[in-house]
């Protein structure tokens, strides 16, 4: 059986690029295909959905927000333990200064329901602003924001910190800062007829990914590989290396139910979930 992973294309899902590449999923007996999908969380629910995936490695906010919908997806583990450190960008020329002068402006987002919208709703609380008073222009993708900033249809996008950086530098974007997610950022989700039908394809998957990711860090010049993969300076890399941490285990009920309240808080979900309705146990 074939499993079909998508994923956007970012430094964190380097390790299954190169499980593919040394054939590690081969040797497993898996047959793994990999789909980069650039328009992020909002897209992959889709593909979930539609069958055009069976696995997603995906927002925690947002694919939780998503089962929750409807979506016939399971998590089956966290995958980055550690937070995603969302940018605040703006338009290089534009007169925002700092974060605070964005209190009722339009941000860009890559859907509705992506992880971009979502963490403007973080963000909004975080300020201190009115969740109500959020506007929102839908860009699709970092081309798209660039667009959308530069022409004055949009005035500020949130996009993962580093792999928004080369922006940054080349004086498109300017930061005006941070917003890290209050939660572990990125899960693997699978579609719960895989689940049925195929577990242990799905295990034996794990199991290799695992085994990439336990040691991914100590991987010989691999500051240097994502660096020439990814477009980012050394030291940028460097940096984003020692704030993220990858994970080899699942969701506790107690970390889930942490999660679900502090989404329900924001405003992200009207409804709750039983640890069997999203996780995969």
């Amino acid at each position: 059986m074939k499993t079909r992973i998508a994923g956007v294309p970012e430094h964190f899902n380097l390790p299954w690029h190169l499980c593919i590449e040394n054939g590690d999923f081969q040797k497993a007996g898996l047959d793994v295909s990999w789909t980069d999908v650039p328009e992020g969380t909002g897209k992959l629910c889709q593909m979930l959905r539609s069958g055009e995936t069976d696995v997603a490695v995906i927002l925690t906010e947002g694919i939780i927000k998503d089962i929750l919908s409807g979506n016939p997806s399971k998590i089956v583990q966290v995958y980055v333990q550690s937070p995603l450190i969302w940018g605040i960008h703006v338009d290089a020329k534009s007169h925002y200064e700092q974060v605070s002068d964005l209190e009722g402006t339009i941000a860009a987002i890559s859907r509705n329901g992506s992880g971009s919208q979502l963490m403007a709703f973080v963000n909004a609380e975080n300020q201190g602003w009115t969740k109500e008073n959020l506007k929102f222009e839908i860009v699709h993708t970092i081309d798209g924001a660039v667009e959308a900033l530069s022409d004055g249809r949009a005035d500020y996008f949130m996009w993962e910190r580093f792999m928004t950086k080369p922006l940054v530098d080349r004086g498109i974007f300017r930061r005006v800062g941070d917003c890290p997610t209050p939660w572990p950022c990125f899960v693997l989700a699978v579609r719960s007829e895989v689940l049925e039908n195929n577990s242990e394809a799905v295990e034996a998957m794990l199991s290799v990914i695992n085994q990439k990711t336990v040691g991914f860090k100590e991987v010989p010049g691999i500051d240097a590989q994502l660096s020439g993969r990814y477009g980012q300076q050394l030291e940028d890399i460097r940096q984003w290396l020692s704030l993220t941490e990858w994970s080899q285990s699942n969701f506790t009920e107690p970390m889930l139910n942490k999660i679900q309240n502090q989404l329900s808080e924001l405003g992200i979900i009207d409804k709750k979930g039983t640890f069997a309705d999203i996780v995969h146990g």
